[in-house]
Protein backbone atom coordinates (compact mmCIF):
# COMPACT_ATOMS: atom_id res chain seq x y z
CA UNK A 1 0.00 0.00 0.00
CA UNK A 2 1.34 3.52 -0.75
CA UNK A 3 0.79 5.96 2.07
CA UNK A 4 0.50 9.86 1.03
CA UNK A 5 3.17 12.02 1.96
CA UNK A 6 1.31 14.90 2.78
CA UNK A 7 2.43 17.03 6.11
CA UNK A 8 6.25 15.63 4.84
CA UNK A 9 8.40 18.92 3.89
CA UNK A 10 10.30 19.54 0.91
CA UNK A 11 13.83 20.14 0.16
CA UNK A 12 13.57 23.65 -0.70
CA UNK A 13 10.97 24.23 2.88
CA UNK A 14 13.84 22.41 4.59
CA UNK A 15 16.71 24.92 3.18
CA UNK A 16 14.35 27.70 3.42
CA UNK A 17 13.51 26.87 7.30
CA UNK A 18 17.06 26.61 8.23
CA UNK A 19 17.48 30.23 6.79
CA UNK A 20 15.08 31.62 8.35
CA UNK A 21 16.30 30.19 11.73
CA UNK A 22 19.71 30.93 11.09
CA UNK A 23 19.64 34.15 8.59
CA UNK A 24 16.65 35.96 9.07
CA UNK A 25 15.86 38.56 6.74
CA UNK A 26 19.15 38.11 4.72
CA UNK A 27 18.67 35.84 2.22
CA UNK A 28 14.91 36.64 0.49
CA UNK A 29 14.17 34.27 -2.65
CA UNK A 30 14.90 35.33 -5.75
CA UNK A 31 11.77 35.97 -7.19
CA UNK A 32 12.38 36.72 -10.95
CA UNK A 33 12.20 32.75 -12.38
CA UNK A 34 14.81 33.33 -15.35
CA UNK A 35 17.56 34.47 -12.83
CA UNK A 36 16.67 31.43 -10.61
CA UNK A 37 16.95 28.86 -13.30
CA UNK A 38 20.34 30.42 -14.07
CA UNK A 39 21.90 30.30 -10.89
CA UNK A 40 20.75 26.60 -10.81
CA UNK A 41 22.41 26.01 -14.06
CA UNK A 42 25.81 27.56 -12.82
CA UNK A 43 25.51 25.63 -9.40
CA UNK A 44 25.45 22.29 -11.52
CA UNK A 45 28.50 22.92 -13.42
CA UNK A 46 30.13 24.49 -10.87
CA UNK A 47 29.41 20.76 -8.54
CA UNK A 48 30.72 18.73 -11.80
CA UNK A 49 33.75 21.07 -11.97
CA UNK A 50 34.49 20.74 -8.23
CA UNK A 51 33.51 16.96 -8.11
CA UNK A 52 36.09 16.49 -10.82
CA UNK A 53 38.91 18.17 -9.19
CA UNK A 54 38.47 15.94 -6.28
CA UNK A 55 37.85 13.05 -7.51
CA UNK A 56 41.24 13.76 -9.57
CA UNK A 57 43.49 14.97 -6.83
CA UNK A 58 45.68 11.67 -5.22
CA UNK A 59 44.08 12.30 -1.67
CA UNK A 60 40.47 11.70 -2.74
CA UNK A 61 41.44 9.20 -5.66
CA UNK A 62 39.73 5.69 -4.64
CA UNK A 63 40.82 1.97 -5.71
CA UNK A 64 39.38 0.93 -9.08
CA UNK A 65 35.86 0.26 -8.18
CA UNK A 66 35.51 1.49 -5.65
CA UNK A 67 32.00 4.44 -4.78
CA UNK A 68 33.83 7.89 -3.95
CA UNK A 69 30.60 9.63 -3.00
CA UNK A 70 26.50 9.73 -3.56
CA UNK A 71 24.44 11.86 -6.15
CA UNK A 72 19.99 12.19 -5.21
CA UNK A 73 18.63 14.30 -7.90
CA UNK A 74 15.01 14.97 -9.46
CA UNK A 75 13.39 15.06 -11.11
CA UNK A 76 15.81 15.00 -13.62
CA UNK A 77 20.10 13.94 -13.74
CA UNK A 78 21.97 16.43 -12.80
CA UNK A 79 25.87 15.07 -13.94
CA UNK A 80 26.64 14.33 -17.44
CA UNK A 81 30.55 13.84 -17.21
CA UNK A 82 31.32 10.06 -17.46
CA UNK A 83 33.83 10.19 -15.72
CA UNK A 84 32.07 11.08 -12.70
CA UNK A 85 29.34 8.68 -13.60
CA UNK A 86 31.92 6.19 -12.77
CA UNK A 87 32.70 6.43 -9.39
CA UNK A 88 29.23 7.59 -8.17
CA UNK A 89 25.97 6.07 -7.26
CA UNK A 90 23.81 8.35 -8.82
CA UNK A 91 19.91 8.13 -7.38
CA UNK A 92 17.16 9.95 -9.76
CA UNK A 93 13.71 10.95 -7.90
CA UNK A 94 11.05 10.73 -10.42
CA UNK A 95 7.23 10.58 -10.17
CA UNK A 96 5.54 7.03 -11.26
CA UNK A 97 2.05 6.04 -11.38
CA UNK A 98 0.80 4.74 -8.24
CA UNK A 99 -0.06 1.45 -9.74
CA UNK A 100 3.67 1.22 -10.60
CA UNK A 101 4.58 1.94 -7.29
CA UNK A 102 2.35 -0.47 -5.67
CA UNK A 103 3.25 -3.60 -7.55
CA UNK A 104 7.13 -2.69 -6.98
CA UNK A 105 6.68 -3.08 -3.51
CA UNK A 106 6.32 -7.03 -4.14
CA UNK A 107 9.52 -7.21 -5.92
CA UNK A 108 12.32 -8.43 -4.03
CA UNK A 109 15.31 -6.09 -4.31
CA UNK A 110 18.42 -7.37 -6.51
CA UNK A 111 21.00 -8.81 -4.77
CA UNK A 112 23.98 -6.12 -3.88
CA UNK A 113 27.82 -6.78 -2.75
CA UNK A 114 28.30 -5.97 0.86
CA UNK A 115 32.04 -4.91 0.71
CA UNK A 116 32.46 -1.49 -0.81
CA UNK A 117 35.17 -2.50 -2.62
CA UNK A 118 32.81 -4.86 -5.34
CA UNK A 119 31.47 -1.42 -5.77
CA UNK A 120 29.68 -0.73 -9.38
CA UNK A 121 28.54 2.36 -10.68
CA UNK A 122 24.55 2.28 -10.42
CA UNK A 123 21.60 4.37 -11.51
CA UNK A 124 18.79 3.97 -9.63
CA UNK A 125 15.53 5.77 -9.92
CA UNK A 126 13.74 5.92 -6.95
CA UNK A 127 10.09 6.74 -6.89
CA UNK A 128 7.87 9.34 -5.88
CA UNK A 129 3.71 9.50 -5.65
CA UNK A 130 2.69 11.87 -8.56
CA UNK A 131 1.02 14.24 -5.71
CA UNK A 132 4.23 14.81 -3.81
CA UNK A 133 5.09 18.35 -3.75
CA UNK A 134 8.75 17.09 -4.56
CA UNK A 135 8.39 16.50 -7.93
CA UNK A 136 7.64 20.16 -8.70
CA UNK A 137 11.09 21.21 -7.46
CA UNK A 138 14.78 20.27 -8.89
CA UNK A 139 17.41 19.24 -6.34
CA UNK A 140 20.85 17.81 -5.95
CA UNK A 141 22.00 16.12 -2.50
CA UNK A 142 25.70 15.21 -2.63
CA UNK A 143 27.65 12.73 -0.27
CA UNK A 144 31.33 12.47 -0.69
CA UNK A 145 34.13 12.56 2.02
CA UNK A 146 35.06 15.68 1.72
CA UNK A 147 31.73 18.19 0.28
CA UNK A 148 28.61 17.63 0.90
CA UNK A 149 26.25 19.93 -0.38
CA UNK A 150 22.00 20.17 -1.23
CA UNK A 151 21.12 22.25 -3.95
CA UNK A 152 17.50 23.20 -4.64
CA UNK A 153 15.35 25.12 -7.30
CA UNK A 154 11.47 25.53 -6.39
CA UNK A 155 8.57 27.61 -6.70
CA UNK A 156 6.35 28.53 -3.99
CA UNK A 157 2.13 29.26 -3.93
CA UNK A 158 2.67 32.53 -5.05
CA UNK A 159 4.97 31.98 -8.13
CA UNK A 160 7.96 32.88 -6.38
CA UNK A 161 11.24 31.01 -7.50
CA UNK A 162 14.22 30.72 -5.89
CA UNK A 163 17.70 28.79 -5.85
CA UNK A 164 18.94 27.83 -2.26
CA UNK A 165 21.85 25.76 -1.14
CA UNK A 166 23.49 24.99 1.41
CA UNK A 167 27.00 23.01 2.89
CA UNK A 168 25.47 22.47 6.40
CA UNK A 169 25.82 19.18 7.70
CA UNK A 170 22.17 19.72 10.01
CA UNK A 171 20.58 20.84 6.51
CA UNK A 172 21.77 18.00 4.36
CA UNK A 173 20.88 15.15 7.43
CA UNK A 174 17.04 16.66 7.63
CA UNK A 175 17.29 16.58 3.64
CA UNK A 176 18.42 13.17 3.56
CA UNK A 177 15.79 11.87 5.80
CA UNK A 178 12.99 13.52 3.84
CA UNK A 179 14.03 11.41 0.95
CA UNK A 180 14.55 8.95 3.22
CA UNK A 181 10.86 9.05 4.29
CA UNK A 182 9.24 9.02 0.68
CA UNK A 183 11.39 5.94 0.08
CA UNK A 184 10.07 4.01 2.78
CA UNK A 185 6.54 4.61 1.82
CA UNK A 186 7.00 4.14 -2.07
CA UNK A 187 9.68 1.17 -2.40
CA UNK A 188 10.93 -0.15 1.16
CA UNK A 189 12.88 -2.87 -0.56
CA UNK A 190 15.26 0.38 -1.63
CA UNK A 191 15.84 1.44 1.89
CA UNK A 192 18.54 -0.93 3.46
CA UNK A 193 20.79 -0.46 0.27
CA UNK A 194 20.74 3.38 -0.05
CA UNK A 195 21.07 3.80 3.92
CA UNK A 196 24.50 1.63 3.59
CA UNK A 197 25.45 3.57 0.83
CA UNK A 198 24.99 6.89 2.64
CA UNK A 199 26.19 5.80 5.88
CA UNK A 200 30.04 5.51 4.55
CA UNK A 201 29.18 9.93 3.74
CA UNK A 202 28.07 11.53 7.40
CA UNK A 203 27.56 14.83 6.51
CA UNK A 204 30.61 16.94 7.77
CA UNK A 205 31.71 20.42 8.29
CA UNK A 206 32.72 21.70 4.47
CA UNK A 207 36.55 22.99 3.97
CA UNK A 208 36.14 26.94 3.73
CA UNK A 209 38.67 26.13 0.51
CA UNK A 210 35.52 24.24 -1.11
CA UNK A 211 33.07 26.19 -0.45
CA UNK A 212 35.03 29.23 -1.80
CA UNK A 213 35.73 27.17 -4.69
CA UNK A 214 32.25 26.49 -5.37
CA UNK A 215 31.46 29.89 -4.93
CA UNK A 216 33.76 31.23 -7.46
CA UNK A 217 33.00 28.78 -9.69
CA UNK A 218 29.50 29.38 -9.47
CA UNK A 219 29.77 33.25 -10.01
CA UNK A 220 32.06 32.21 -13.37
CA UNK A 221 29.10 30.01 -14.68
CA UNK A 222 26.98 32.65 -14.10
CA UNK A 223 25.97 35.08 -17.12
CA UNK A 224 25.52 38.80 -16.30
CA UNK A 225 22.21 39.37 -14.06
CA UNK A 226 22.40 42.88 -14.96
CA UNK A 227 20.56 42.71 -18.35
CA UNK A 228 16.94 41.67 -18.51
CA UNK A 229 16.08 38.74 -20.05
CA UNK A 230 14.22 39.72 -23.55
CA UNK A 231 10.54 37.95 -23.42
CA UNK A 232 10.56 35.35 -26.38
CA UNK A 233 6.77 34.90 -26.41
CA UNK A 234 6.14 39.04 -27.60
CA UNK A 235 4.20 40.03 -30.40
CA UNK A 236 5.84 40.12 -33.37
CA UNK A 237 6.53 44.07 -34.94
CA UNK A 238 7.80 45.63 -37.22
CA UNK A 239 11.38 47.03 -35.68
CA UNK A 240 11.52 50.83 -34.58
CA UNK A 241 13.93 53.11 -35.66
CA UNK A 242 15.53 53.01 -32.14
CA UNK A 243 15.70 49.27 -32.28
CA UNK A 244 17.18 49.17 -35.62
CA UNK A 245 20.35 51.85 -33.92
CA UNK A 246 20.73 49.46 -31.34
CA UNK A 247 22.14 45.79 -32.91
CA UNK A 248 23.86 45.18 -29.78
CA UNK A 249 20.64 44.53 -27.99
CA UNK A 250 19.36 42.21 -31.08
CA UNK A 251 23.27 40.67 -30.52
CA UNK A 252 22.24 39.96 -27.01
CA UNK A 253 18.63 38.49 -26.72
CA UNK A 254 19.98 36.30 -29.87
CA UNK A 255 23.18 35.13 -26.98
CA UNK A 256 19.56 34.57 -24.97
CA UNK A 257 17.76 32.64 -26.83
CA UNK A 258 20.64 30.47 -27.93
CA UNK A 259 21.37 29.69 -24.13
CA UNK A 260 17.32 28.61 -23.55
CA UNK A 261 17.19 26.72 -26.59
CA UNK A 262 20.66 24.68 -25.95
CA UNK A 263 19.85 23.91 -22.23
CA UNK A 264 16.00 22.98 -23.10
CA UNK A 265 17.87 20.63 -26.02
CA UNK A 266 20.16 19.24 -23.28
CA UNK A 267 17.51 18.67 -20.92
CA UNK A 268 16.23 15.66 -22.67
CA UNK A 269 19.22 14.26 -24.31
CA UNK A 270 20.39 13.62 -20.69
CA UNK A 271 17.50 11.40 -20.08
CA UNK A 272 17.26 9.23 -23.14
CA UNK A 273 21.39 8.70 -22.28
CA UNK A 274 20.72 7.89 -18.81
CA UNK A 275 18.19 5.55 -19.97
CA UNK A 276 20.51 3.74 -22.47
CA UNK A 277 23.06 3.31 -20.12
CA UNK A 278 20.87 1.47 -17.73
CA UNK A 279 20.03 -0.77 -20.61
CA UNK A 280 23.68 -1.58 -21.02
CA UNK A 281 24.15 -2.38 -17.84
CA UNK A 282 21.70 -5.27 -18.82
CA UNK A 283 23.53 -6.11 -21.67
CA UNK A 284 23.88 -9.77 -20.93
CA UNK A 285 20.22 -9.78 -21.26
CA UNK A 286 20.11 -7.49 -24.49
CA UNK A 287 21.09 -9.21 -27.88
CA UNK A 288 24.62 -7.88 -30.08
CA UNK A 289 22.73 -6.31 -32.41
CA UNK A 290 20.59 -4.21 -29.53
CA UNK A 291 23.49 -3.29 -27.58
CA UNK A 292 25.41 -1.80 -30.77
CA UNK A 293 22.26 0.47 -31.66
CA UNK A 294 21.86 1.47 -27.78
CA UNK A 295 25.88 2.22 -28.00
CA UNK A 296 25.20 4.37 -30.98
CA UNK A 297 22.07 6.03 -29.13
CA UNK A 298 24.32 7.00 -26.35
CA UNK A 299 27.46 8.09 -28.09
CA UNK A 300 25.07 10.76 -30.70
CA UNK A 301 23.59 12.00 -27.28
CA UNK A 302 26.80 12.29 -25.87
CA UNK A 303 28.09 13.96 -29.15
CA UNK A 304 24.95 16.18 -28.97
CA UNK A 305 25.23 17.44 -25.45
CA UNK A 306 28.38 18.35 -25.60
CA UNK A 307 27.82 20.24 -28.89
CA UNK A 308 25.33 22.19 -26.82
CA UNK A 309 27.46 22.87 -23.76
CA UNK A 310 29.70 23.98 -25.93
CA UNK A 311 27.65 26.63 -27.39
CA UNK A 312 25.95 27.36 -24.35
CA UNK A 313 29.43 28.71 -23.15
CA UNK A 314 30.07 30.65 -25.88
CA UNK A 315 27.12 32.30 -26.01
CA UNK A 316 27.46 33.21 -22.41
CA UNK A 317 31.03 34.60 -22.25
CA UNK A 318 29.84 36.68 -25.99
CA UNK A 319 27.36 38.19 -23.53
CA UNK A 320 29.28 38.60 -20.81
CA UNK A 321 31.63 42.30 -20.55
CA UNK A 322 35.25 42.01 -21.06
CA UNK A 323 36.15 42.39 -17.35
CA UNK A 324 33.48 39.67 -16.57
CA UNK A 325 35.35 37.62 -19.08
CA UNK A 326 38.81 38.52 -17.29
CA UNK A 327 37.57 36.33 -14.27
CA UNK A 328 37.77 32.82 -16.21
CA UNK A 329 41.02 31.58 -13.73
CA UNK A 330 43.91 30.32 -15.79
CA UNK A 331 45.78 27.17 -13.96
CA UNK A 332 48.76 25.16 -14.95
CA UNK A 333 47.56 22.15 -16.45
CA UNK A 334 49.35 18.84 -18.21
CA UNK A 335 47.93 19.53 -22.22
CA UNK A 336 48.93 15.63 -22.52
CA UNK A 337 46.45 14.08 -20.18
CA UNK A 338 43.73 16.37 -21.80
CA UNK A 339 44.52 14.95 -25.56
CA UNK A 340 45.07 11.87 -24.02
CA UNK A 341 41.04 11.37 -22.27
CA UNK A 342 39.29 12.50 -25.20
CA UNK A 343 41.48 10.31 -28.06
CA UNK A 344 39.12 7.91 -27.31
CA UNK A 345 36.28 9.76 -28.30
CA UNK A 346 37.91 11.78 -31.35
CA UNK A 347 38.70 8.06 -32.57
CA UNK A 348 35.20 7.21 -32.18
CA UNK A 349 34.03 10.06 -34.29
CA UNK A 350 36.56 9.87 -36.81
CA UNK A 351 35.31 6.30 -36.99
CA UNK A 352 32.21 6.46 -37.79
CA UNK A 353 32.53 8.81 -40.50
CA UNK A 354 35.02 6.78 -41.66
CA UNK A 355 37.77 8.85 -41.44
CA UNK A 356 41.35 8.37 -40.72
CA UNK A 357 42.93 10.33 -37.22
CA UNK A 358 46.40 10.11 -36.87
CA UNK A 359 47.60 11.64 -33.44
CA UNK A 360 51.08 12.65 -33.00
CA UNK A 361 51.85 13.09 -29.07
CA UNK A 362 55.26 13.29 -27.98
CA UNK A 363 56.20 11.13 -24.39
CA UNK A 364 56.97 14.38 -22.52
CA UNK A 365 55.65 17.55 -22.93
CA UNK A 366 55.92 21.14 -20.90
CA UNK A 367 52.61 22.07 -18.94
CA UNK A 368 50.44 24.99 -20.29
CA UNK A 369 48.36 27.66 -18.69
CA UNK A 370 44.52 27.56 -19.22
CA UNK A 371 41.13 26.48 -18.47
CA UNK A 372 40.71 22.61 -17.91
CA UNK A 373 37.30 21.88 -18.66
CA UNK A 374 36.92 24.95 -21.36
CA UNK A 375 39.97 24.30 -23.23
CA UNK A 376 38.62 20.37 -23.33
CA UNK A 377 35.32 21.50 -24.83
CA UNK A 378 36.71 24.07 -27.62
CA UNK A 379 39.18 21.58 -28.39
CA UNK A 380 36.42 18.51 -28.84
CA UNK A 381 34.17 21.16 -30.18
CA UNK A 382 37.30 21.38 -33.20
CA UNK A 383 37.87 17.86 -33.93
CA UNK A 384 34.34 17.66 -34.30
CA UNK A 385 34.02 20.46 -36.66
CA UNK A 386 36.65 19.40 -38.76
CA UNK A 387 36.17 15.61 -38.95
CA UNK A 388 32.41 16.50 -39.97
CA UNK A 389 33.09 18.99 -42.62
CA UNK A 390 35.51 16.47 -44.64
CA UNK A 391 34.55 13.53 -46.85
CA UNK A 392 34.43 10.26 -46.20
CA UNK A 393 38.09 8.41 -46.61
CA UNK A 394 39.98 11.14 -45.57
CA UNK A 395 42.58 12.24 -42.71
CA UNK A 396 43.35 13.90 -40.37
CA UNK A 397 46.87 14.63 -38.91
CA UNK A 398 47.55 16.11 -35.17
CA UNK A 399 50.74 17.11 -34.58
CA UNK A 400 51.69 18.92 -31.21
CA UNK A 401 55.40 20.52 -30.96
CA UNK A 402 56.49 23.76 -28.70
CA UNK A 403 57.41 26.59 -30.31
CA UNK A 404 59.17 29.15 -28.05
CA UNK A 405 57.19 29.87 -24.88
CA UNK A 406 54.30 28.37 -26.45
CA UNK A 407 52.61 24.87 -27.07
CA UNK A 408 51.69 24.08 -30.53
CA UNK A 409 48.64 21.98 -31.86
CA UNK A 410 48.28 21.61 -35.27
CA UNK A 411 45.12 19.85 -37.06
CA UNK A 412 46.05 18.63 -40.67
CA UNK A 413 43.37 18.06 -42.96
CA UNK A 414 44.63 15.97 -46.28
CA UNK A 415 41.47 16.46 -48.07
CA UNK A 416 39.97 19.17 -49.39
CA UNK A 417 37.13 21.08 -46.14
CA UNK A 418 33.50 21.30 -47.38
CA UNK A 419 33.91 24.39 -45.72
CA UNK A 420 32.64 26.54 -48.72
CA UNK A 421 29.33 24.89 -48.39
CA UNK A 422 28.77 26.19 -44.91
CA UNK A 423 26.01 29.08 -44.12
CA UNK A 424 26.23 31.49 -41.41
CA UNK A 425 23.62 31.30 -38.47
CA UNK A 426 23.10 34.43 -36.29
CA UNK A 427 26.46 35.61 -34.50
CA UNK A 428 28.00 32.48 -33.31
CA UNK A 429 26.99 29.38 -35.86
CA UNK A 430 27.61 28.12 -38.84
CA UNK A 431 25.14 25.09 -40.69
CA UNK A 432 26.29 22.14 -42.87
CA UNK A 433 23.45 21.52 -45.63
CA UNK A 434 25.13 18.39 -46.60
CA UNK A 435 25.56 16.65 -42.81
CA UNK A 436 22.88 18.65 -41.79
CA UNK A 437 25.43 19.92 -38.22
CA UNK A 438 25.37 23.15 -36.52
CA UNK A 439 29.19 24.39 -35.25
CA UNK A 440 30.36 27.74 -34.00
CA UNK A 441 32.05 30.04 -36.34
CA UNK A 442 35.57 30.29 -36.55
CA UNK A 443 35.29 33.78 -35.04
CA UNK A 444 33.98 33.02 -32.14
CA UNK A 445 36.08 29.67 -31.84
CA UNK A 446 39.10 31.86 -32.22
CA UNK A 447 37.66 34.49 -29.24
CA UNK A 448 37.42 31.41 -26.72
CA UNK A 449 40.95 30.49 -27.26
CA UNK A 450 41.72 33.62 -26.63
CA UNK A 451 39.92 33.61 -23.54
CA UNK A 452 41.92 30.79 -22.68
CA UNK A 453 45.11 32.86 -23.38
CA UNK A 454 45.86 31.28 -26.63
CA UNK A 455 45.68 31.74 -30.28
CA UNK A 456 43.91 29.77 -33.18
CA UNK A 457 44.88 30.60 -36.68
CA UNK A 458 43.59 29.10 -39.99
CA UNK A 459 45.07 28.25 -43.34
CA UNK A 460 43.08 27.00 -46.42
CA UNK A 461 45.98 24.81 -47.95
CA UNK A 462 44.88 24.84 -52.24
CA UNK A 463 43.84 21.45 -52.75
CA UNK A 464 45.45 19.71 -49.68
CA UNK A 465 43.05 21.08 -46.76
CA UNK A 466 43.25 23.11 -44.27
CA UNK A 467 45.36 23.88 -41.37
CA UNK A 468 44.36 24.51 -38.12
CA UNK A 469 47.02 25.80 -35.63
CA UNK A 470 46.47 26.94 -32.09
CA UNK A 471 49.56 28.32 -29.74
CA UNK A 472 48.54 27.92 -25.91
CA UNK A 473 50.77 29.32 -23.28
CA UNK A 474 53.32 27.84 -21.46
CA UNK A 475 53.31 27.37 -17.59
CA UNK A 476 55.96 30.28 -16.56
CA UNK A 477 56.77 28.94 -13.66
CA UNK A 478 57.97 25.15 -14.82
CA UNK A 479 59.94 27.14 -17.80
CA UNK A 480 62.00 29.27 -14.96
CA UNK A 481 62.21 26.06 -13.25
Amino acid sequence: MVMPTAGIPTLNQIVAHYENRDLPGLLPPTVEPTRAEREWSAAIAALGQLLQYLFSTPSTASPAGQCLGIVLAGPSPVLEQPQLLEQLHVGLFRPQPLEAIAIQQFQLPAAHAQSSSDFTPTSQDYPLVPHDLLVQEQFCLVLTPKLSLVLVLATDEQGQAAFRFSFSPEVIEHCWQGLRIRLHLTSPQLVPRLEQLVAQFPPAIPDERLTTAFTRQLLEHFPSIATPIPTIAAPIRKPSKSAVSCPAEADHAEMELLQALTHEIRTPLTTIRMWTRLLLKKRKTLSEDVAKRLESIDQECTDQINRMELIFRAAELETQAAEKCDRIQLIPLALQQVIQQHIPQWQKQAQRRRITLDIGLPSQLPAIVSHPALLAQVLSGLMERLTRSLPSGSAVQVNVTTAGNQLKLQFLSQDVVLSKSLKSLGQLLMFQPETGSLSLNLEVTKNLFQTLGGKLTVRQRSLQGEELTIFLPLDSYQMSA
